[in-house]
């Protein structure tokens, strides 16, 4: 997907493959143009400029739950769960790198949207966004990532019309 020049978005273009596995589905799924969109406008705004390639996966509750447990130690589903590539030994220098891969529960993340009164759409974007961040390395353990963090998942969020999801007034452009 190319980014052009906007009001809020770098003037530059870039290009990351985005694969999309529906491994489950709920009331509500986003189309994989809207998924794609998504993880490239985290990219911008985090001035991600190699390129490369981003798998998200959209599962159930079930699959969430083993790879909480397996990989945080967490014995119950989350809503996404980010897992950077890091480096690969040996890839060839014209390949594309893969950035890593983005975990989405349908089932919680349609949840968390009903019980937060938001559309879902609005809080898919926000979880596709925030997933890809942290394949980037933004975390928000520290108070200061934190901020850093929301801040560059708002202005990915308001690039779609999509109002600050941390309930505050979308920033002034």
């Amino acid at each position: 997907m190319n980014w052009y020049s906007g009001s809020s978005k770098p003037t530059r273009k870039m290009t990351v493959q985005v694969d999309v596995q529906f491994v489950s589905t709920g009331a509500y799924t986003p189309s994989v143009n809207d998924i794609s969109a998504w993880v490239n406008s985290a990219l911008v705004v985090a001035q991600h400029t190699v390129g490369g390639e981003v798998l998200v996966r959209v599962v159930d509750a079930g699959e969430m739950q083993v790879l909480n447990s397996e990989f945080r130690q967490q014995d119950k589903p989350t809503n996404v769960l980010s897992f950077p590539a890091g480096e690969i030994a040996g890839m060839p220098g014209d390949a594309v790198l893969p950035l890593g891969d983005v975990v989405v529960c349908a089932s919680i993340v349609n949840d968390e949207a009903q019980q937060q009164g938001k559309a879902p759409a609005d809080h898919w974007a926000h979880m596709i966004v925030h997933g890809t961040l942290h394949l980037m390395g933004y975390d928000h353990e520290e108070t200061m990532a934190a901020a850093e963090m929301e801040g560059l998942e708002i202005q990915a969020l308001y690039d779609y019309g999509i109002a600050n999801p941390y309930g505050e007034s979308p920033r002034e452009t």
